[in-house]
């Protein structure tokens, strides 16, 4: 899907293809938090917690930042302990994640299947697991409740988008999935993946 809507905001977690196995795995943004003192740049530098960041705001003026991954070290209140003076864990928590914020997608892989758990720079939709392709074109949700009702919303003949919760999701649905001739086959694509997790 292009257009408006890939302007919807999208979810903290979303569901993907893991790049190792290519099997379903979970996402998860990274959370990245303002280093607001100088003295405490080498503390998060040198953590094995967290990553270092060095960004640039609109006016050309940098900022230094701790990245924290929860995919890899789990909740903050619980893995994130003796902090410097001014931080609480729940800085970390779903505060300001990184999706396109800070010209990045960067998060963390957790994968069931195969196990492996892993930084990753989101490559949306490409990395998308509820993704079909139907005439040519791409179809996807971010995850397995967006993926119910976007197959919910393509089967229904009235389309009442105030029943949805992802109404501002289905609202930007192209108009080739929703005509009555690809309603059967994308119906059907959609419940393959559905059942496959």
């Amino acid at each position: 899907m292009t257009g408006t809507y890939e302007w919807n905001p999208m979810p903290h977690q979303v569901d993907v293809r893991c790049p190792t196995c290519k099997e379903y795995a979970l996402f998860e943004f990274a959370e990245i938090v303002k280093i607001s003192k100088k003295e405490d740049v080498a503390f998060f530098q040198e953590s094995n917690q967290f990553e270092y960041g060095r960004f640039q705001d609109s006016c050309g003026h940098y900022w230094h930042a701790a990245i924290y991954f929860a995919g890899l070290h789990g909740s903050p209140e619980m893995a994130l302990i003796n902090l410097p003076e001014g931080y609480i864990p729940t800085d970390w928590q779903h505060s300001k994640y990184m999706h396109r914020s800070h010209g990045s997608d960067l998060g963390s892989v957790s994968c069931r299947h195969c196990g492996n758990r892993f930084v990753h720079n989101l490559r949306w939709p490409l990395d998308a697991y509820y993704a079909i392709s139907y005439k040519g074109k791409e179809l996807w949700a971010f995850n397995r409740d967006s993926a119910i009702e976007l197959r919910d919303y393509i089967e229904s003949k009235t389309r009442n988008i105030s029943k949805y919760q992802w109404s501002n999701f289905l609202l930007h649905v192209p108009s080739i999935f929703k005509s009555h001739k690809a309603r059967g086959e994308v119906t059907k694509l959609i419940n393959r993946l559905l059942k496959s997790v």
